[in-house]
């Protein structure tokens, strides 16, 4: 068995926290509360609501924890494999991806109820394995965990397996798309890729696991190498949004045409604004390895934020149900603003305390 690579930074020796990753993974966490919660009102915007015919600034936030769980699922893996062997290591990933997709369960539901027994027994079992499992719980946590496991064979291997096994995953996708299931997760309608979403998840994730690699191999020149690798990975996501024989409007800006399996959705999880996205988050980790593992920067929100960012991801809509029943969406900015703070605020002392306590949630 190879060995497997480490960080060996003085910024980040082997066997610490990588300052970059939680760093940008704390960022992530920040701009998931920030269009979360801002994202229904009309004083916001219209570049960082999720509109699902193109790519917003607020379709960027989720892949970046999908490229943040790719870097360490990579890192983790490798080390367990050395310390537990394959048995070892396997089996970890599975407890954390299969409680990932328990609490899914638990945060998001499934789809429709019942409400008597009459209802329930004209239902069935079939009935509700037909109708139940269609869009509600296919959201982020259960996406991490459905992902984790299906790049599971491939997460030890060399890049040319991965970029091979993400291509494979990307064409079978397609393929599936245009039989069906374009049409079907469209209008359901589906939520980040329905229920078939992680074989296009792959992609920010694997992305994420090259990225370690790279920077195992030591920051020297890293930051250019991600910056160009982004860019030619966001092109090609644009080029692919080009090919229903139009020139496609590009990302961040609204589009004129109709939706096609080509176009860059989050609702239908597609090739083109999962590739894009991919690349943006690599382009975007690149400022965090420039500014944290090399300049030595760290800010305190986003260590808090970064290192707990499961127990963010719980709260975060808790806090917001306390908040948002006064605040009506065509609310006047100041009075948004107003409510955005108050609302960021529990959020951060609740994290900051738990950090300081040494309290941190993780599968």
């Amino acid at each position: 068995m190879r060995s497997a690579p480490t960080l060996t930074s003085t910024s980040a020796p082997s066997g610490s926290r990588i300052v970059s990753l939680d760093q940008f993974r704390g960022y992530t966490v920040v701009g998931m509360l920030f269009v979360n919660f801002l994202g229904n009102f009309d004083a916001l915007p219209a570049v960082f609501k999720h509109h699902n015919s193109y790519c917003s600034y607020a379709d960027t936030i989720m892949p970046q924890f999908f490229f943040a769980v790719g870097f360490a699922y990579r890192l983790t893996f490798l080390r367990r494999l050395e310390t537990s062997g394959i048995g070892g290591a396997v089996a970890a990933v599975l407890r954390r991806s299969l409680g990932l997709i328990l609490l899914g369960f638990v945060i998001y539901h499934v789809d429709g109820e019942t409400r008597s027994w009459g209802q329930t027994q004209a239902l069935g079992l079939r009935g509700f394995v037909a109708t139940a499992f269609q869009r509600n719980l296919f959201q982020t946590l259960v996406h991490i965990g459905l992902t984790s496991i299906w790049v599971l064979p491939v997460i030890a291997s060399g890049a040319a397996a991965r970029v091979g096994f993400l291509v494979l995953s990307s064409v079978l996708h397609l393929v599936l798309s245009s039989w069906f299931y374009f049409d079907w997760v469209w209008n359901r309608p589906g939520i980040d890729g329905g229920p078939l979403g992680f074989l296009t998840w792959t992609i920010p994730l694997l992305i994420g696991s090259l990225a370690y690699d790279a920077l195992a191999k030591g920051r020297e020149g890293k930051v250019a190498q991600f910056v160009g690798w982004g860019a030619l990975i966001m092109a090609i996501g644009y080029a692919i949004s080009c090919l229903d024989g139009a020139l496609a409007a590009p990302p961040f800006v609204a589009p004129s045409r109709s939706v096609t399996l080509w176009t860059m959705s989050q609702r239908a999880g597609s090739i083109s604004y999962l590739t894009f996205a991919a690349g943006f988050s690599l382009a975007v980790y690149a400022l965090f390895v420039a500014a944290c593992d090399l300049g030595g920067l760290q800010a305190r929100v986003f260590s808090v934020f970064g290192r707990n960012a499961l127990a963010a991801y719980i709260l975060h809509s808790l806090v917001a149900g306390a908040i948002k029943p006064f605040m009506p969406h065509d609310a006047p900015a100041w009075y948004v603003a107003a409510g955005f703070g108050i609302y960021f605020g529990i959020n951060y002392l609740f994290i900051n305390y738990l950090d300081r306590s040494g309290l941190h949630l993780r599968l």
